[in-house]
């Protein structure tokens, strides 16, 4: 990490973002496509409300005014590009491999968001996911002598997500190798787990003092407040949950299968939460396997941390990750959790056995196998919740914003 530089008003001579004197505060855009409801945008969301104000004049950069989250920021401190409407990210993944969208992206994003940037005139600026950071390589490029350092931020196995969006090897191939120049040209790489940062380094060829692991900041006080608000359960079932997009990568087809093969399952609901392109599938899905009546797909949750305090499990079935919010968030409510062991995150937050399971990736039979080891026993549920819940502490929002805070500082 380089040193941190000094920040007096004359070291660069221009206004603040609203064109009054510079005040001393360091300046951080966060850029994203939109606020639709996934992990990253919700770490945004939490950066932008958390920061020390005295220190830090956190603004937010929008390709597209749209999402559920736009609720939980001042929009004073939101900028949205004009003409935002070519871009869709509720289509799935591999959408943005058509194409219109990637001539779309290619023309207008950059400049989109370089004007994002000249507006807000920050020392850093953050670009969030690896198809936004390749749309801001470029605009770093515009910039000239307006760029602010530079930080690309993936939440997520950038190379599973690519393996799973783009079908033409050699076209895995071109696009892997532009995200690892793409890399490469930013000042810095922030990963959100120690075992992403170790994959970035090794897969990227970045230098080992250029990616630096700032974990997900889980506001802990709104998930507990969240989790104390009433749901109408009258005449339900008790429930099993999971949450997350409905992609290929959250694995909700592999938990409708175990659940329809668990014995423990019987008589219990599988709420479903998060929207997505899958989600006709998985109703489908749901009617071959004989549950449909007793799978609810609850769609995007604004308060998720109400189902979550009130099943008996969540589980988590991805094929890969980042460090999944949903996770730690559930664990917060102490709810017993049972995950996949995948790249990257669940490791992590997990001690299996202790905080809970932990289950080979893609495996039915084991997933079925630990449903049924705690939906068998409620003492050992209930054992698991309390340890999760202790253990989700150590990825509050305070730890977190912290990480944040010393790598703004020192990049500024």
């Amino acid at each position: 990490m380089p040193p941190a530089r000094s920040l007096q008003p004359e070291s660069r001579g221009v206004d603040d973002a609203d064109g009054d004197e510079a005040d001393g505060r360091i300046r951080v855009l966060l850029l994203l496509s939109s606020l639709h409801g996934g992990g990253a945008e919700r770490v945004a969301v939490n950066l932008l409300n958390g920061c020390d104000p005295a220190r830090f004049d956190v603004r937010m950069g929008l390709l597209r005014r749209a999402g559920p989250y736009l609720d939980d920021v001042d929009p004073g401190r939101i900028d949205v590009a004009a003409g935002g409407g070519w871009l869709r990210d509720d289509r799935g993944n591999a959408a943005l491999y058509r194409p219109d969208r990637l001539v779309a992206g290619a023309v207008q994003a950059p400049r989109a968001l370089a004007a994002l940037v000249r507006r807000s005139r920050p020392h850093v600026a953050v670009s969030f996911l690896k198809g936004l950071s390749l749309a801001a390589w470029p605009a770093m490029g515009l910039l000239g002598a307006e760029r602010p350092r530079w930080l690309a931020r993936e939440g997520n196995n950038a190379l599973a997500v690519i393996d799973g969006e783009v079908a033409n090897p050699l076209g895995r191939r071109v696009v892997k190798s532009m995200l690892g120049r793409c890399y490469r040209a930013a000042d810095g790489v922030l990963a959100n787990s120690a075992d992403m940062a170790e994959g970035l380094r090794r897969n990227f060829r970045l230098a080992p003092e250029r990616v630096h692991v700032a974990p997900n900041p889980i506001d802990l006080a709104r998930i507990e407040a969240g989790a104390r608000v009433p749901l109408d359960l009258a005449g339900r079932r008790p429930f099993i949950v999971t949450a997350g997009r409905l992609e290929p990568q959250k694995g909700q087809s592999l938990l409708l299968r175990a659940f329809a093969a668990s014995r423990a399952c019987d008589g219990l609901d599988l709420v479903i939460l998060g929207e997505g392109s899958l989600k006709a599938r998985l109703q489908a899905l749901a009617v071959d396997l004989g549950v449909a009546e007793r799978v609810r797909l609850q769609g995007f949750a604004a308060n998720p941390w109400a189902w979550f305090a009130r099943s008996l499990l969540f589980v988590l079935p991805s094929f890969w990750e980042g460090f999944p919010n949903a996770l730690l968030e559930a664990m917060a409510c102490g709810a017993p959790v049972v995950a996949s062991a995948c790249d990257y995150g669940p490791r992590e937050a997990i001690d299996h056995g202790r905080s809970g399971l932990l289950t080979p990736v893609g495996d039915i039979d084991a997933l079925a196998a630990a449903l049924d080891a705690v939906l068998s026993a409620p003492q050992y549920a209930l054992a698991l919740g309390a340890a999760a819940k202790v253990r989700a502490h150590d990825f509050g929002l305070t730890q977190s914003i912290e990480a944040y805070s010393a790598i703004f500082a020192a990049y500024a």
